[in-house]
């Protein structure tokens, strides 16, 4: 059975929905869930689904071996990022190369980089006048939101939608698009743009 391994910093509705997606087909399994965040709620999620959840801190992230250790022994087919607010470490990218992935609120490039994440996303799409906004799934490399894109998926925004009306349409994207995206990916089916 494929492994999955999940990284979040908050609530971790995706990573649920991650979960359970791969809990009833049974071709794959998530076996950890590891956060940077000690009061995460996703650490909860983990729990109460029957998944191993890890809090780490900067030091065994970035400074010594710690995490990458337990990523080593855990052999994941997929590690997947889903609201995780840390830069990715070059030494685990190398060992898991292609292995990466993240989902972004937005239609990269426009809206990535550092700080723009969850509502700051939204709120500059906005802000901005867009008249569409949408999720992307990319590989991740040593830099924020700039690896090579998966898949990409839109939504229209209206005249008069908030932040939040944009937020509950990319979490339905999320939640349709990303459990698909990463079984085509362990199974090597290529996935194109909607």
């Amino acid at each position: 059975m494929k492994r999955i391994i999940i990284f979040a910093s908050g609530s971790g509705t995706n990573a649920e929905n991650i979960i359970k997606y791969f809990h009833e087909r049974k071709i794959a399994e998530v076996t950890h869930v590891f956060s940077n965040n000690l009061r995460a709620k996703v650490l909860k999620r983990a729990h109460a689904l029957k998944v191993k959840a890890l809090h780490f801190d900067k030091e065994s992230f970035y400074d010594t071996n710690e995490v990458l250790n337990i990523l080593k022994d855990a052999k994941p087919d997929i590690i997947v990022l889903a609201g995780f607010l840390w830069i990715f470490p070059k030494k685990i990218i190398e060992i898991f190369p292609d292995k990466v992935i993240n989902v972004h609120p937005a239609l990269l490039p426009k809206y990535g980089g550092k700080g723009m994440y969850g509502h700051h996303v939204h709120e500059a799409v906005i802000r901005n006048k867009e008249k569409e906004s949408g999720i992307t799934i990319h590989y991740v490399n040593e830099h924020y939101d700039e690896g090579a894109i998966v898949f990409q998926a839109k939504t229209s925004i209206s005249e008069g939608d908030s932040a939040d009306d944009v937020a509950q349409a990319i979490h339905k994207l999320e939640y349709k698009y990303f459990p698909i995206v990463i079984e085509e990916l362990l199974f090597d089916n290529k996935k194109s743009n909607e």
